[in-house]
Order: structure tokens, then C-alpha cells, then sequence
């Protein structure tokens, strides 16, 4: 890294998400620091400058690649131009750590990956949610048999998204609420049961040309039925939640895909009910210190093939429900 022990990140872009995922998580992660920023509007990138003291503002999204005081860029863009950037940055020897979803579509995804492939850099979707060790919870009530065989599993997330003038709302961009919000539930479910072995009905209802509302029944190995809910908009206002039913019992877990705000674990079987406790530190910590280990070697799980694989769920869904991805 240029000499320096510590990871400096040069951010893209001046997006909302940018406060959660990397200027707050900053200040707990040791070895790393935010050096750069540039955005399409340099007044929106000179205020977060000055309340987050970042020490550089630069002129454009090049500048940043082309600094020798960055290491790694953080990239917060719309999805339709995650691709471009993420590739532009490893060519030029950066680092990414790549806002979810990677890309906007399954085609996209599959090219970064190839670019990036066998390059002397780390490249991570940042799918903050994997981080978190409830994951690791989870899966471990799950692989215990204390439920008994798993045989079907149902995520939701519904968040009210009204306003128009939302990128998500935006098709050309990479808008839908599948690849935005619906992201959440296919890939907690996938990190849990496994691939998507079929996507056996889906229906979509649409906001223009963006779909607001999914709903879709998956089969995964063993003949484990599952289940998703996607909305942006709907009658489901808010909704976030984890359900896997076994043959001796169940698991329920609230806020599965922010566990730091109201996140715990419910277990019933046979023995009872019983309560886990989540760590309130953010899955955005876990997130930062895991891509600051990954550039030193450490694992990463959330590279870009994993990206690949969770595009073609997401695709396979789309399809099934009528609607095309990439």
C-alpha cells in the first residue's frame, strides 16, 4: 500500500450511504483513513470534506484512481456505473470496495469480474450484512439441528422509497427494488440455505418501469422451500425479518440485514424458547475491517465472483416474474 501501513480510501462519489458505510465506520477501524473525494458535484464532495476531514477534494473521479495518497476507493455511485469504475480503479492498482449491487446486471458483472481476475488487488461487493457475525449465529443454530431439518425459509424487507427523484426509482441507472432492497433477503437466504436451485413463481408489480413490490417462492438443495419479499413501495410499509422452519422447530430473527439496530435471535424447539443477543457494533465495522484485512491477504468472501452468483439469482427471479436483467 504504497509504503504505508495504513489503508487510505479515495471515495467516488458523494451518495447518502457514504455517512453508514464509511465515515462513521472509520473512526472505530484502526489503519485506515479517508484521504480523497470527488464528486459530480465538487460542492457536495467539499461539505462532506469538511464535516468528515477529509484532507483532499479532487476534480473528478480519475483524479482520485490517478493519486498516489489513495490506496483504495469506495464506490457509492448509482449501479449502473459500479462496473466502470470498479474496473477503471483495479487496472490503475486501487483497491475496491463496490456498493451492492455490484453491477446492474448479470452481463456487467460477469465482465468486471473477468477484468479484474488475476490483477494484485482486492475487489469486494459491499454487502455489509455478510460481515456481521450473526451470520455466523445463524448458521450455526442452523448446522446444530436444534431446529431439526430445515424445510422452508421466508425473508422480507420492505422500506417505503416515495420520492421519484430516488436513483432507485431510476431504470437507467440500475433502479429496482430486487436489486436494491430485495438484495437483502435473496442473498441472507442464499448465505444460509445455499444456491438457488429453481425460482419456481414469481410476480412483480411495477412503478413505471421499475418494479416496487416482489414476491418470489425459490426451491433450494433438499427440497427446502423458500421464500422472498421485496418492496419499495407497498401495503408493507416496513418489514424486515428472517424465518427458517425445521422439523423440530424454528428460528426467527428481526432487522436480520441491519442487526445493529433491533436485532436478536429467536429459537424455539423442543427444549423451549430461547433468546441470542446480537452485537450492536455495526455490520458496517465488520464490513470496513474485513476489506482492510482482505487487501493484506485475509480472506474475502464477498469478491466478485460471489457477486456473479447473486446476480444470477437475481436475474433468475426477474425472469421468472416476467421482467429482464442483463
Amino acid at each position: 500500500m504504497s509504503g504505508s501501513a495504513r489503508l487510505r480510501i479515495g471515495v467516488l462519489g458523494a451518495a447518502r450511504i457514504l455517512d453508514d458505510a464509511l465515515l462513521a465506520p472509520v473512526r472505530e477501524v484502526a489503519d485506515v483513513q479517508v484521504t480523497a473525494i470527488a464528486a459530480r458535484d465538487r460542492a457536495r464532495a467539499e461539505a462532506v470534506a469538511a464535516r468528515a476531514a477529509i484532507g483532499t477534494v479532487l476534480g473528478s473521479y480519475q483524479e482520485v484512481l490517478d493519486s498516489p495518497d489513495v490506496d483504495a476507493v469506495y464506490i457509492p455511485l448509482p449501479a449502473a456505473l459500479h462496473g466502470e469504475w470498479t474496473v477503471r480503479a483495479a487496472e490503475a492498482g486501487k483497491h475496491v470496495l463496490c456498493e451492492k449491487p455490484f453491477t446492474s446486471s448479470v452481463t456487467a458483472s460477469r465482465e468486471v469480474a473477468a477484468a479484474v481476475q488475476g490483477l494484485p488487488v482486492t475487489v469486494t461487493e459491499a454487502y455489509h450484512t455478510g460481515f456481521h457475525p450473526h451470520l455466523t449465529a445463524l448458521r450455526g443454530i442452523l448446522a446444530s439441528g436444534e431446529i431439526g431439518r430445515v424445510v422452508r425459509a421466508r425473508a422480507t424487507f420492505c422500506v417505503p422509497i416515495p420520492k421519484r427523484s430516488d436513483i432507485r426509482w431510476n431504470a437507467a441507472l440500475g433502479g429496482g427494488g430486487l436489486l436494491d432492497v430485495g438484495y437483502y433477503p435473496m442473498r441472507l437466504l442464499r448465505d444460509l440455505l445455499g444456491e438457488v436451485e429453481a425460482v419456481d413463481d414469481a410476480r412483480a408489480w411495477l412503478r413505471g418501469d421499475v418494479d416496487r413490490l416482489v414476491e418470489a417462492r425459490l426451491a433450494f438443495a433438499g427440497g427446502v422451500e423458500g421464500g422472498i419479499v421485496s418492496s419499495m413501495w407497498s401495503r408493507r410499509l416496513i418489514e424486515a425479518h428472517l424465518r427458517v422452519v425445521g422439523t423440530a422447530g424454528s428460528v426467527d430473527m428481526a432487522w436480520p440485514y441491519h442487526p445493529q439496530m433491533k436485532g436478536r435471535i429467536v429459537v424455539r424447539s423442543g427444549e423451549g424458547r430461547r433468546v441470542e443477543q446480537v452485537t450492536r457494533r455495526t455490520s458496517y465495522v465488520f464490513q470496513l475491517e474485513a476489506f482492510r484485512d482482505a487487501t493484506r491477504g485475509g480472506p474475502n468472501p464477498a469478491d466478485a465472483s460471489a457477486a456473479v452468483a447473486q446476480a444470477e439469482a437475481l436475474r433468475s427471479t426477474y425472469s421468472a416474474a416476467g421482467l429482464a436483467l442483463g
